[in-house]
């Protein structure tokens, strides 16, 4: 009989391993102990794997372990379909290089000011986690420099090709070290992912590991598609649901500070529980979650781990995880040792391919509710009211109260209904028994059908469509804002498509999308609309961004033909974003993706190794 895998025989570094020990893990799962051989061995390896198995640990550790700190460059690229996932990922690698010193970690991703990844840049990284899309931005600008780079990985690589990424990660491991290692992970195996292994990868290891149901058949599963902001939203559930002890699950440690000060200010009883919290400081926190002294933990995934209380029987994911084996932990913490209990998962639009993700990892059905109305939290309101006055005649002598009670009834003549319901009126000042609807807000576009039939559930990515030529459309503006019309540089005759125009404006200043208004297309230059009195700062960062390798020197337009609308219209629809957030909030713009790709020609990089084809058949 064969001796059981453990991360101590996977001839690991003794810096990785005592920091593996210290993130709370004792044995491999399946595919960290078949893909951390491999890797260590600087092979090529191809895993067809579902979310939540245990991937990022796979790699991240036997690629750690190859490193070499003494050369501050990129050695190990990562690129992940999602700005979250990157965010998550990047975490991992520093929990994991904790104690190997001079190893540093840089996530890249659309939405974050460049000034902040240039300075992480120039200081040196030797492992990047990347969106495709701002990765692409960093190479065109010549700000990032791959030449000594040792592995990539490609993860999630199926949810890259269906959120359309795949064209640019052909592109960037074109410009990437021919002998470097090569490893992919995909839930799935369509035909272009399998080309990218006959073309990229050199005679991988195949690991497939088979998905298995985790459902947790002792916890109630719900989910609330975001109709209001979800910090009204967990108001109101931690006020309508009926629990003893509660866990937030958020994303980040900052999150969990703000959202554990909003909670305390609305009069919870809440504490954050995250990764920066000496160890003395989470286990303080955590007895007085078991004590009663706390009720409600904000949490991130790291912190929480291991956590056993039995006090808890409701789980919020206010962050959907991007691992679904992630989710099956978080709601691990309750319904144990035969206890019953509830998640409530909340779901943005753009999320919905991770809540698809979830129930096929859980085999499970994860019903939807609607948000807790007024009417209920009211009553909520009034019976814990009704509790503490049952309370107070039980335990206290209120004869003194009954004389004052008396004595002002009859000098301000009122009734007893009266006065006992203007007391009730002053006691509630800082805590209303009055519940006021919360307006619900429109839901995304891409949360309801279209004039297509069918929605591209993208996590909210769609692609934006160049319609055809036609005439007055009218105002695009959905949101009606008062809107200027802006000329840049950039035309067809640059091979400039509106797409490049929106993703530019939506990632470069952080507006949304529904404040784009009319983009027009012309030979020499383009128009668009944006909102009046934009910022002279934000106009004047424009005069440097980059679109089809031009700069859009964006100005105010006061041109006629630039307000009527010669040349071609291509309407944009507010919230279309065309592929503007990719899974990665604001997007960064393409400039490659005017036409202006050019094909890779016949001996430019040297002929690549022969590859085997690879296949699974199961």
């Amino acid at each position: 009989m064969s001796e059981p895998v453990t991360f101590e025989s996977l001839d690991l570094s003794p810096a990785i391993l005592k920091a593996v020990e210290e993130q709370g893990y004792k044995t491999p799962s399946e595919i960290q102990a078949q893909c951390i051989p491999l890797l260590l061995e600087r092979k090529d390896v191809l895993g067809l794997a579902q979310t939540g198995t245990g991937k990022t640990a796979a790699f991240a550790l036997p690629l750690l372990n190859n490193i070499d700190p003494a050369t501050k460059q990129p050695q190990i690229l990562v690129l992940t379909p999602t700005r979250e996932l990157a965010i998550q990922v990047a975490e991992a690698f520093e929990q994991y290089a904790k104690y190997t010193k001079g190893v540093e970690v840089l996530a890249l991703y659309g939405g974050q000011s460049y000034g902040i990844q240039l300075s992480a840049l120039r200081r040196g990284a030797q492992i990047i986690v990347a969106t495709p899309g701002r990765l692409i931005d960093h190479i065109n600008r010549k700000t990032i420099d791959l030449s000594q780079l040792k592995a990539l990985v490609l993860d999630e690589a199926d949810e890259m090709l269906r959120m359309g990424f795949i064209e640019d990660v052909e592109n960037i491991m074109e410009k990437t070290p021919e002998n470097k290692q090569t490893c992919l992970f995909s839930a799935t195996m369509p035909k272009q992912i399998q080309s990218i292994c006959n073309k990229y990868l050199d005679n991988p290891e195949q690991v497939h590991i088979s998905a298995r149901n985790s459902t947790v058949s002792t916890v109630e599963q719900v989910y609330w598609r975001s109709t209001v902001h979800k910090n009204k939203a967990i108001v109101r559930f931690l006020e309508a649901e009926d629990y003893d002890g509660a866990i937030v699950f958020v994303r980040t440690r900052n999150d969990t500070v703000q959202l554990a000060e909003l909670l305390e200010h609305k009069g919870f009883s809440a504490a954050p529980l995250n990764g920066d919290m000496n160890q003395q400081a989470r286990e303080r926190t955590v007895d007085r979650l078991k004590n009663g002294l706390v009720d409600i933990v904000i949490a991130t995934d790291v912190a929480a781990r291991g956590l056993d209380v039995e006090r808890l029987s409701l789980v919020i994911n206010y962050d959907i995880p991007q691992d679904s084996e992630a989710y099956v932990h978080r709601i691990g913490r309750t319904g144990r040792a035969g206890r019953t209990g509830k998640a409530i998962l909340f779901v943005k639009g753009n999320e919905r391919y991770l809540l698809r993700n979830i129930m096929r990892h859980t085999k499970s059905e994860i019903a939807e509710v609607e948000l807790p109305d007024a009417k209920t939290v009211e009553q909520k309101r009034i019976a814990a009211l009704q509790a503490k006055l049952a309370n107070a005649l039980e335990h206290k002598d209120i004869t003194f109260f009954n004389e004052v009670a008396v004595d002002l009834a009859q000098k301000l003549e009122l009734s007893p209904e009266d006065l006992a319901g203007a007391l009730l009126a002053l006691a509630q000042a800082s805590s209303p028994l009055k519940v006021e609807e919360i307006k619900r807000e429109r839901r995304e576009r891409d949360d309801r059908k279209g004039r297509d039939g069918q929605r591209n559930e993208r996590g909210g990515e769609r692609r934006g469509r160049e319609r055809g030529e036609r005439g007055d459309r009218g105002n695009r503006n959905s949101s009606q804002t008062p809107m200027d019309t802006y000329r840049i540089d950039v035309g067809r005759d640059h091979g400039v498509q509106v797409k490049n125009i929106v993703g530019a404006i939506a990632n470069e200043a952080d507006i949304s999308s529904k404040f784009i208004g009319d983009i027009r297309l012309f030979n020499e230059h383009s128009t668009v609309q944006l909102p009046k009195d934009m910022p002279a700062d934000v106009l004047g960062h424009f005069k440097n961004v980059f679109i089809c390798k031009r700069p859009m020197n964006m100005t105010k337009s006061t041109h006629p033909a630039d307000q009527a609308g010669g040349g071609q219209e291509r309407g944009f629809r507010g919230e279309r974003n065309d592929r503007g957030n990719r899974g990665e909030g604001k997007r960064s713009f393409r400039d490659n993706r005017g036409g202006d790709r050019k094909p890779r020609r016949e001996g430019e990089r040297g002929e690549r190794k022969e590859r085997r084809p690879v296949s699974f058949t199961a």
